[in-house]
């Protein structure tokens, strides 16, 4: 039987493979995606019960590609139907990453959204109702410290609760 698979976007430099690393430990297996020089990085973990794959994608800005890159990482999307697709994005920018985020959930994936480096938002006065933010875009909303593991516990209960509300 085929692994569930979550699969992590976001932009370059968002902190995804921080938390693929905080999600998988040290099941990594690093390959170019077919027909590309592009790396995608796989691993495995465990929440609950269930054994996942976890994809870490090519940074992307949009579902619409324009690099390599991006064609690569919306092809992962639409080709292997994730499970649950992590959109990952700076607290920082929220408002201009929220674009991607809407993009996935049009598109009808079934995203949890992690809003990484809290502690620098929070460090600059930046303030995050999580519960708003759930409501008006009706996916999980995590706020996450990849370099500190902050969050991490959170978001792999909301995949493991995602999970029980799709079977």
């Amino acid at each position: 039987m085929a692994l569930k698979k979550i699969a992590i976007v976001g932009s370059p430099n968002v902190g995804k493979s921080l938390l693929f690393n905080r999600l998988t430990g040290a099941y990594v297996t690093v390959s170019n995606y077919p027909g590309t020089t592009v790396e995608v990085s796989r691993g495995r973990t465990t929440i609950g019960e269930i054994e996942f794959e976890v994809i870490d994608t090519p940074g992307m800005y949009s579902l619409l590609p324009i690099t390599e890159e991006e064609r690569v990482a919306r092809n992962l999307l639409i080709k292997e139907k994730p499970y649950v697709v992590i959109h990952i994005l700076d607290a920082k920018n929220l408002e201009r990453m929220l674009a991607l985020t809407l993009q996935l959930i049009e598109a009808g994936l079934p995203v949890i959204l992690v809003l990484n480096s809290v502690d620098e938002a929070e460090g600059i006065g930046m303030k995050f109702d999580i519960q708003h933010l759930e409501k008006e875009l009706k996916v999980p909303v995590i706020a996450t410290v990849s370099t500190t593991g902050r969050g991490i516990d959170i978001l792999r209960g909301k995949i493991e609760g995602y999970g029980r509300a799709k079977d």
